[in-house]
């Protein structure tokens, strides 16, 4: 293991997500800690507090989930002051959390990603002249852990979870709902890791299924064959690499019922927790948490 000096795990943020990020990096301090780095877990809310990094630490573990730690405003500032630190840059960073911005890339690199529109202060919802079929997703653009989110199955339901989503953000991602299997997949230095399948008996992987339900299945490995495995891992490769992303994160997608896969979002700092997705398939690829943890710190440039 090279010399990693001082490690900054930084962790709580200001965002929706701050809870899920104090879990995470609690989890990856402890990681750090038992390999023998020198880690200190850091909650940071401020650019003082992000500043300060840079006259104690040699380099960063983000650990941040959501907005100002995963959209790129925390990687800009530690890219200003020279620090190392783990995952994609800032402009990954930023497009990443930007689920309207991460379909237009896809899109215009020809990768499958269901269709949708955008409502915003200066395009307003046109309930009229909606033409997807129902049932729709309706997310807002820049949260993540499904806050703010609702399935919806009529034009009446539509208006209120617009309205319900303008609470978390000005713009709002309307999607066309893809009926299927829903899959996860890591990365991990640019090489994909094991398929999980997601399977709960809400209408979608929400919150309260990532976090509190005991109802819940993981699946990891699944039972897809080989040749659909690997062709859905070539796929998330290509829609990380287009999005920019760096070191590590997490594509979600569907699974249609003819199997053609369906790219939904990029997660550039995935939830850490010994529970959390990415340490689940690292486990089926032979990775303990901790071998995990030092791996992405390697990462850090």
């Amino acid at each position: 293991m090279v010399n990693l000096g001082k490690v900054a795990v930084l962790m709580g943020g200001k965002a929706a997500e701050r809870e899920v990020s104090l879990r995470s990096g609690q989890a990856v301090t402890i990681a750090l800690q038992s390999q023998g780095v020198d880690a200190t877990a850091l909650d940071v809310k401020t650019l003082e507090d992000i500043q300060s990094v840079a006259k104690d630490y040699d380099r960063a573990f983000i650990a941040l989930h959501g907005r100002w730690g995963e959209d790129g405003v925390v990687q800009a500032i530690l890219e200003d002051l020279g620090v190392p630190y783990t995952g994609s840059g800032m402009a990954a960073s930023a497009v990443a959390m930007d689920k309207l911005r991460t379909k237009w890339l896809w899109l215009g690199a020809g990768l499958p990603t269901p269709k949708f529109i955008w409502v915003s202060g200066s395009l307003p919802l046109d309930i009229d002249a909606f033409s997807i079929p129902f049932p729709v997703i309706v997310k807002p653009s820049h949260e993540g852990s499904s806050i703010g989110m609702r399935k919806v199955a009529s034009k009446t339901e539509l208006v209120d979870a617009v309205v319900f989503a303008q609470q978390y953000d000005s713009e709002i991602l309307i999607e066309q709902w893809i009926t299927g299997r829903e899959y996860t997949v890591g990365v991990l230095n640019n090489k994909p890791l094991p398929l999980i399948e997601l399977r709960t008996t809400h209408d979608f992987y929400d919150f309260e299924a990532k976090y509190q339900s005991n109802d819940t299945q993981y699946i990891c490995p699944c039972d897809l064959d080989s040749e659909t495995q690997q062709k859905i891992q070539s796929l998330v490769l290509q829609a990380f690499n287009v999005l920019g992303a760096k070191g590590w994160g997490r594509v979600d997608l569907m699974l249609d019922e003819s199997n053609q896969p369906w790219l939904i979002e990029l997660n550039s700092v995935p939830g850490m927790t010994d529970h959390s997705l990415v340490p689940m398939a690292a486990r089926a690829a032979g990775l303990s948490f901790e071998e995990l943890v030092l791996d992405i710190l390697q990462t850090s440039n």
